[in-house]
């Protein structure tokens, strides 16, 4: 273990309560606790040591940080929300946003590993047997592997029902035909978590889940997609020719695909609300040291009253989105099934993405020409920012999930 290893201490409960865990409108109280910030601490001194300088790098170079899939491996970073007994610290949804922020500060392409591959990990959680886990979960716990969740495809991203991806069956296990795009991991996953039609007459109650391993025969890894931003992060299309798995590669029952998938994205959204509440928030950072040291006009710019509330605008909603997401985190943690968790999940997201590209926007025009070029990373967060409105259902999809809640 290096000297900059954290391991995270799952004895105690990470979230304190008090007796009354509701109020009005079944809002849940949190309180970070002790371990959680010290764990912050933590996370985000091995954050500026090992993440930041590399950072302009790796956007430079649109290279996966297998480096720092490697810190956050031996830190025990990957199997944050994964079990202990197989391989993982067991803890807590909020405990998982929080390292994914601090993270995401400084490296919103180092954060993201962490928020993709503990998707594929919950996926495991909820619908794996004792036996997939022991074969696959293990080493997504363990950071041994890398996960990938398959599920967008070129003509079906926010409409999943629309995809054609199958799964046709056969005596022994399935063959997979189909393609997927924009996959998180694509070329670096050595476990994936495919979406696919078991049986397309059934509609969204013929979708399932299948665990292709990353040597599949029939597992065809595309071209490397180059972004505007999230440049680290290892984004790639997936085929499937004939791609053979046992029946025992199935996740949970056959068409348990969809309802499944909507748990998953309920807690993943937080993930990603949690990247753009740490982009927002190293924005802001950026901006306020700026400001502090550059002169004009013979006065240092945080002496502009104007500017002075931009700051504090800033502070705000970057204050705000981060509340919701603690909150939301809480919830989901209390009970993933609670009725109000797609409204606040979508809410979340919305709101913090939303937030993120605002600040960071905000943060490049306080720098004036030199937020525009990449000697300072303002320009980067910014482009790192317009991701976290799209991913994970787009911000306008949400909208629609929550108004959907509402009017039931």
């Amino acid at each position: 273990m290096p000297n900059n290893s954290v391991r995270i201490n799952p004895a105690e409960s990470v979230i304190r309560r008090g007796p009354n865990t509701h109020n009005g409108g079944g809002a849940v109280d949190f309180q970070i606790s002790e371990e959680q910030e010290l764990l912050r601490q933590t996370i985000r001194k091995i954050a500026k040591k090992k993440f930041e300088p590399r950072a302009a790098e790796i956007d430079e170079q649109e290279a996966f940080p297998w480096d720092n899939k490697t810190i956050l491996a031996q830190n025990g970073l990957l199997g944050i929300n994964c079990p202990r007994e197989y391989g993982g610290s067991g803890e807590s949804i909020l405990t998982l946003a929080l390292v994914i922020e601090e993270i995401a500060r400084v490296c919103a392409s180092t954060a993201h590993i962490v928020a993709a591959h503990s998707l594929v990990v919950d996926a495991f959680v909820l619908k794996g047997a004792h036996e997939q886990k022991t074969r696959w979960l293990r080493p997504l716990g363990e950071g041994s592997r890398i996960g990938a969740f398959a599920m967008t495809e070129p003509n079906a991203g926010s409409d999943i029902i629309s995809m054609k991806t199958k799964a046709t069956r056969t005596d022994d296990g399935y063959v997979i035909d189909g393609s997927k795009r924009f996959i998180t991991h694509g070329h670096s996953a050595g476990i994936i978590v495919l979406v696919a039609y078991s049986d397309r007459t059934l509609k969204h109650e013929g979708l399932s889940l299948f665990v292709i391993p990353g040597d599949a025969a029939g597992l065809i890894r595309g071209k490397k997609e180059r972004k505007m931003g999230l440049r680290g992060s290892d984004t790639a299309d997936l085929s499937f020719e004939s791609c053979f798995v046992p029946k025992e590669n199935i996740l949970g029952q056959p068409g348990e695909g969809f309802k499944t998938v909507m748990a998953l994205l309920n807690a993943s959204r937080l993930g990603i609300a949690a990247e753009a509440v740490g982009i927002a928030q190293g924005a802001m950072d950026q901006a306020v040291n700026y400001t502090r040291d550059r002169i004009q006009f013979g006065k240092r710019l945080v002496e502009f009253q104007g500017l002075q509330w931009v700051l504090a605008d800033m502070a705000l909603k970057v204050e705000l989105a981060r509340t919701l997401l603690y909150r939301a985190c809480a919830a989901i943690d209390k009970d993933r099934n609670a009725g109000e968790i797609p409204k606040l999940s979508a809410m979340t997201k919305w709101f913090a993405s939303d937030t993120a590209m605002e600040i960071t926007t905000s943060a490049v025009q306080l720098f004036g020409g030199y937020g525009y070029v990449r000697d300072y990373p303002v320009e980067r967060m910014m482009r790192d920012a317009k991701i976290t409105q799209l991913f994970e259902g787009t911000n306008e999809i949400l909208r629609n999930v929550v108004s959907r809640q509402l009017l039931r």
